[in-house]
């Protein structure tokens, strides 16, 4: 019973982030610290932190 609960609950997030995708939401988007930091170039490379430099949003 605990394992179909545990289907459902991820079944029913997998549904929330594809229909808000098809709403015309855009994707999910990773932090600083993931993807967007490239090996050997640390956070010095992430738009994020970047922005936060220059004094932008």
């Amino acid at each position: 019973m605990e394992v179909i609960f545990g289907i459902g609950v991820f079944g029913l997030a997998a549904l929330g982030l594809g229909l808000g995708l098809a709403l015309g939401r855009g994707p999910v988007k990773g932090s600083c610290g993931g993807a967007s930091c490239m090996a050997g170039e640390g956070c010095a490379a992430c738009p994020r932190a970047r922005a936060d430099r220059e004094g932008g949003a």
